[in-house]
């Protein structure tokens, strides 16, 4: 397993969750986020976790702490504790691992839930128990806000302590606070069917990942570019930044992941949300994928004849998968940029959990224009778009197909990403519902690493085998100058195709950009960009203040020269 064996002595100076706070103590606050970090001198675990932990009481435990809440969600008491929590766990060396990985609904009133990857160790302070420290997060129910936390507990072969919890950071723009706790606990051991499939399949996994380095190393790697790697996640309040990245040359350069205390203890293992760069990664990606299946007349493919409820409504006459990608239907209230999007009607569409309230509202706008000839940005239109390539999906293969299952298995599996990402908000708050589409997928560092240099690097292909339509893919990241998308609105007009951004650069942005060229981009709510590079790179970056600057990294990224494969003109 990479990582193991663990080499230190086990004399850790420990002064913060000692064995005697977690036996008996009550927390009044959080603690840094060090303390539940595996520690320099960490001996090898000397108990094997595997079976099931249950924490107790919950729904009625520990701290809450307000910080912005614009939307009045602190009103409901459910918010300020965690739902119910239940994890089955195997453990290799001293990797201690969920069996089910991923977004897990919960049927709490505002939690859904997601358990990473932790560690297990032995401090000699401890008298003989194994420490283990475990990631989570929760995700709010019907929407994409993930709020990143840690636990940490003592066990032997049948007993365990009260475990502590906390959570100190989250990507979402309008609900902010800190929770701490210590519950009771159950440990049920005994051996887990997939046990053994689980342990083999992280390790793989683990080793599966892109090299790493501190974003500080690129600059040492790349000495001649003289690339001031501060100007990374540079335009972005440090308050408000979960993490950055900056892939290039085969390595994924990595931020920090700052928390209010202290870094986050597993940084390559913070969830992260997608909000609408889902509209790129998922609705986009899956048309792509059909389109190498089966032609590329699936992106042709009118509403009307896949989205059933869209019978006898005139409005949606003529409109096509493509428009519905393309953020052009023609029905719309206002063509002004974002002031549908930011209105009551997608306002009653984003909080509709039901799948037939949902389909009504994104059914509800009038015709205005021709399909085609004016940008508005809709959300439902995505979420459109995603039940028809889901129906469409469905008359070609049988009636249990599934368009996110679909995606996963044949391409987000396949290019590594982790399971972490396995999994889609739906409608209903329900793994049978609807997928979103336009939002509720999740990443991490890896994951959208790797998710970019499939499309800016590998141009759509896994192993040489082609998984994307490349005509398609080379139209949405703007290699074809005949087919920029649609013009959009707003202060800075820029493109938009298949789901993904394109912003052009010219002299006016920097004298040294003495040829325009164009950056395709992800963009999701509060301050969430992964942009796509001409010379192969890409920049990401994850906050949650409406802060969307990177032109900064732009202009340090067009200092590296071209990578062997993956740039373009």
């Amino acid at each position: 397993m990479p990582g193991d064996p663990l080499t230190g002595s086990g004399a850790v100076p420990r002064t913060v969750l000692t064995k005697a706070q977690l036996s008996r103590g009550t927390p009044t606050d959080t603690v840094p986020d060090s303390a539940f970090a595996l520690p320099a001198e960490a001996a090898p675990p000397t108990h094997t976790f595997e079976g099931t932990l249950t924490l107790n009481g919950t729904s009625r435990a520990g701290g809450y702490r307000m910080l912005k809440d614009t939307a009045g969600y602190s009103d409901l008491e459910a918010t300020k504790h965690l739902p119910r929590f239940s994890a089955t766990l195997v453990q290799n060396g001293s990797h201690l691992i969920p069996t089910v990985r991923g977004l897990r609904y919960t049927g709490n009133a505002a939690w859904n839930l997601a358990v990473g990857v932790g560690r297990a160790w032995q401090e000699d302070g401890d008298g003989g128990p194994t420490r283990a420290s475990l990631p989570f997060a929760l995700v709010e129910r019907n929407a994409n806000c993930v709020h990143n936390g840690v636990l940490s507990f003592l066990f032997d072969a049948s007993s365990i302590s009260k475990v502590r919890y906390q959570i100190t950071a989250e990507t979402c723009a309008y609900h902010q606070f800190d929770m701490w706790g210590q519950v009771g606990a159950t440990y049920r051991p005994g051996p887990i069917p997939g046990g053994k499939a689980a342990r083999k399949a992280y390790a793989a996994e683990v080793a599966g990942r892109l090299p790493t380095k501190p974003i500080a190393q690129l600059a040492t790697d790349h000495p001649g570019a003289d690339v001031d790697t501060s100007k990374f996640g540079g335009e972005i309040t440090p308050s408000a930044l979960s993490t950055y990245g900056f892939y290039y040359d085969g390595v994924n350069y990595v931020g920090g992941c700052q928390t209010r205390r202290g870094q986050y203890p597993f940084c390559g293992q913070m969830l992260l949300p997608s909000y609408s760069t889902a509209k790129s990664a998922f609705a986009s990606t899956a048309m792509l994928r059909l389109a190498q299946r089966y032609g590329t007349g699936v992106a042709d493919q009118r509403l009307t004849d896949l989205v059933p409820e869209t019978a006898g409504k005139r409005a949606w006459s003529g409109v096509t998968i493509n428009h519905a990608l393309d953020m052009s239907t023609g029905n719309y209230t206002s063509a002004g940029f974002e002031i549908d999007e930011a209105g009551s009607t997608m306002l009653d569409f984003f909080l509709a959990e039901p799948y037939t309230a949902k389909m009504n509202k994104a059914l509800s706008f009038p015709r205005k224009a021709t399909p085609g000839s004016q940008w508005v940005y809709h959300t439902s239109d995505t979420f459109l778009a995603t039940r028809a390539l889901n129906n469409y999906l469905r008359k070609k293969t049988g009636p249990r197909a599934d368009l996110f299952n679909m995606l996963r298995d044949e391409v987000l599996t396949p290019i590594g990403i982790s399971p972490d990402a396995g999994a889609t908000s739906r409608t209903d708050n329900s793994a049978h519902g609807v997928p979103f589409g336009g939002y509720g997928m999740f990443w991490t560092q890896d994951d959208i690493a790797k998710f970019a240099k499939f499309l800016n690097n590998d141009a759509g292909a896994v192993g040489g085998r082609q998984v994307l339509h490349p005509g398609l893919l080379a139209d949405s990241m703007q290699q074809n100058p005949s087919e920029r998308g649609v013009t959009t609105t707003g202060s800075t007009p820029m493109r938009y195709q298949n789901g993904f951004w394109d912003r052009e650069f010219t002299a006016a942005d920097n004298p040294a950009y003495t040829k325009p060229f164009h950056v395709p981009f992800m963009s999701g709510f509060g301050g969430i960009t992964v942009a796509m590079m001409p010379n192969g790179s890409t920049y990401y970056c994850f906050s949650d203040n409406y802060e969307y600057g990177w032109s900064a990294a732009v202009s340090e990224s067009q200092k590296l020269a071209p990578m062997a494969s993956g740039a373009r003109p």
